[in-house]
């Protein structure tokens, strides 16, 4: 499991972490509160973002050397807080894993691997089998979303390295000036994701609305032509009437 291996922090620009693993590959950590804010568009956008990130890094150490096939697999895992609905299709099912394939069977690695997390499923899970921690993923996943004590005790006794963790967020939450600063912290990068957020939706909105205007704008002339044309017909047959008249009077 990709979430376990060892890896070295790369940057967090952009991205909530980004890690490179053991074997090269590179990964983004995703952790949203609200999961329709993060759609399968969105997960594409950051993966093709870290694979080209990933290529200019590596073309740019390697120069002459370097070969396609020294880029390395890129996974984006998205952790919800609140996933969206779609997930409630499946809800015995808390790790959900996309890759490309072809429609032939035939294999070809394209690198990009995605993983979705949906933590208040699992917590469901792991209440409705009123929480037995069975694995490390399982106590990861606990460590993160789960606060009730016997969840605590289940992670523990099972693995002890925990225990150290457990005890540095006590320690910092007994610490009320520390927690606060943490807090504003988070609510001013809070505040900058929500701006960008914003600043995202509007320009979206925008764009719409050009699009609407365009088409307006193209039915418009399209019901004008139409209206010319019907004007040219009808003044075609008005001077054939005049014509026909002048004939009649001519003969009478």
């Amino acid at each position: 499991m990709i979430l376990l291996r060892p890896c070295v922090p790369l940057y967090t620009e952009g991205m909530d972490i980004v890690v490179q693993l053991k074997d090269g590959s590179i990964a983004n950590l995703e952790i949203q509160k609200i999961g329709y804010k993060f759609p399968g568009e969105r997960s594409a956008c950051y993966s093709a973002d870290l694979l080209l990130r990933q290529y200019k890094r590596v073309r740019s150490k390697r120069k002459e050397k370097f070969a396609y096939r020294d880029i390395k697999q890129v996974y984006t895992i998205v952790l919800f807080e609140h996933s969206p609905s779609a997930f409630r299709q499946f809800p015995d099912t808390y790790l959900h894993y996309f890759e490309q394939e072809s429609n032939t069977g035939l294999k070809m690695d394209l690198l990009q691997k995605y993983l979705f997390v949906p933590l208040d499923i699992f917590r469901e899970i792991q209440h409705n089998k009123y929480i037995r921690i069975e694995n490390q993923l399982e106590a990861w996943l606990a460590f993160l979303c789960m606060d009730e004590p016997e969840a605590i005790i289940s992670i523990i006794e099972k693995y002890s390295d925990f225990k150290a963790m457990y005890e540095q967020i006590y320690d910092i939450c007994r610490n009320i000036e520390e927690v606060m600063g943490m807090f504003s912290k988070e609510l001013r990068e809070m505040d900058r994701n929500t701006v960008q957020l914003m600043i995202d939706e509007m320009q979206e909105e925008l764009n719409q609305k050009k699009q609407e205007l365009e088409q307006e704008r193209q039915n418009a002339e399209k019901k004008l032509k139409q209206k010319d044309k019907e004007l040219e017909q009808t003044r075609q047959a008005y001077e054939k009437a005049l014509e026909r008249i002048a004939e009649l009077e001519a003969l009478s």
